[in-house]
């Protein structure tokens, strides 16, 4: 039986990534427009969502009229003023262990890791455990629009399990992996070279490809795994070639030099992941603040990607990311959240830091390009572009309402916004889970507003 939604209300998506030479323009069939438009903007659009998919959008006015037989059997326009309908937000890296140490305080990164993060991590050997926080980690991702992320478990495949579980409950796409640990860290977080390689191979097969549900491979980073358990790493990717590669990679001054010190025959960190055949389509790095200029032009040629988590990178102290250069190399750039580390499940938030990381260094991010990057530019970092982060027809129909009247200063605020422009940067600087009223999951509602 066929499942016909519709949805109107002010839409914005992207075709691809804003830049000068691709100006957006509100008509996309505008003959004066020289380039395909980054994105479309209609402020009383129609979304059509037809057994989980999107059917269609466009113009209300255009639209309505083609759905006469539809409306006259029933079918009900759900009508949204000033709301704005976006599709669902991406998270390129998040740790759902760390969901109860959010905040913690005074440390960077090797000492945060030692004083918090470890000893919260033993807990997920608990089953119990591990589904209690998935279930509340869940919720807080659906409550900020996220409906899609790459994640860390912990070392324990139970906490993968549990997390699979959860998101299959709610139909959401979702790549994670256990944690692959085997030095310089507590031994009741480490495996081995060998029962990593055969208990991730066995979640692999569990898990990946089942419903929306991906596996990521997933060495903490290389200071905790000796070059037998990469290389462990590496045979996996081989032997699956449509899983994903999930790491850190150049957060910290102090983890570049003590990698450095542990593998002296690399030429740089990111040639220690090349060396065992982690550098690849499906490779997402996150942080990635402190790169030679090899190492951007290596992620380019290999069509890598680098997770931004500027909430992170100031809460830790860890630096700041230079984006210009990442992108002047071709590097693929979605945002992370990277809780607990980073301050807030918001992608709001995480574009508010980003802006600000960049201000910093004396460079303007613009608005389109930091939501770009947390839509559309997360789903291509995610090598999932085909299936989700725009209203294209056919793919699947994750998308958020925000409520541009979520608070009196947004009301106040958004009602003197000139442009679409000005509106984008308005929720980028303001925003946060309030605006988010509902959420849907393959045109499904998963949250709802209280």
């Amino acid at each position: 039986m066929t499942s016909l939604a519709a949805y109107r209300g002010a839409i914005l998506h992207f075709l691809h990534e804003p830049n000068a030479t691709a100006p957006g323009v509100t008509n996309p069939d505008d003959a004066t427009s020289t380039a395909l438009p980054a994105w479309q903007y209609w402020q009383d659009g129609l979304l059509l969502v037809e057994n989980g998919h999107i059917r269609q959008l466009g113009d209300a006015s255009e639209l309505l009229p083609q759905l006469a037989a539809e409306l006259a059997e029933g079918l009900a326009i759900q009508h949204y003023p000033h709301h704005l309908i976006l599709p669902g937000f991406v998270d390129t890296h998040i740790h759902y262990p760390q969901t109860e140490m959010i905040g913690a305080y005074g440390e960077q990164l090797l000492r945060w890791l030692n004083t918090y993060t470890f000893p919260t991590e033993q807990k997920f050997a608990n089953p119990a455990y591990a589904e209690q926080v998935a279930a509340f980690f869940l919720a807080e991702l659906l409550r900020n629009g996220t409906t899609t992320a790459m994640v860390f478990g912990t070392v324990h495949p139970q906490s993968v399990d549990a997390l699979f579980s959860a998101a299959q409950q709610h139909g959401l796409r979702l790549i994670a992996g256990k944690v692959m640990m085997d030095r310089n860290a507590p031994s009741a977080l480490c495996d081995t070279a060998e029962t990593s390689y055969s208990e991730t191979r066995a979640l692999i097969e569990r898990w990946h490809g089942v419903d929306r549900l991906q596996y990521a491979i997933t060495p903490r980073f290389a200071i905790t795994s000796s070059p037998e358990q990469l290389n462990m790493a590496g045979k996996l990717l081989s032997e699956f070639d449509d899983v994903y590669l999930h790491t850190h990679l150049a957060e910290n001054h102090d983890e570049v030099a003590w990698v450095k010190e542990l593998f002296p025959t690399a030429r740089h960190y990111l040639d220690v992941y090349a060396q065992a055949g982690l550098v690849g389509k499906r490779s997402v790095f996150a942080h990635g603040i402190h790169l030679s200029d090899d190492e951007c032009s290596l992620l380019a040629s290999r069509d890598a990607a680098i997770a931004h988590c500027p909430t992170s990178n100031l809460f830790l102290g860890s630096g700041l990311l230079n984006l210009t250069r990442l992108q002047n190399a071709g590097v693929k750039v979605g945002l992370g959240t990277d809780i607990g580390a980073g301050s807030s499940f918001s992608l709001f938030r995480t574009m508010d830091e980003a802006y600000k990381v960049q201000q910093l260094q004396g460079c303007n991010l613009a608005p389109m390009q930091a939501l770009y990057m947390a839509t559309l530019g997360g789903a291509k970092a995610l090598d999932l572009e085909s299936k989700i982060g725009n209203f294209a027809a056919g793919k699947e129909a994750d998308f958020t309402l925000l409520d541009l009247h979520a608070t009196p200063l947004l009301k106040f605020r958004t009602a003197h916004c000139k442009n679409i422009e000005e509106l984008v940067f308005v929720l980028n600087t303001l925003g946060d889970d309030r605006l988010i009223e509902k959420t849907f999951a393959l045109g499904r509602c998963v949250h709802q507003r209280d």
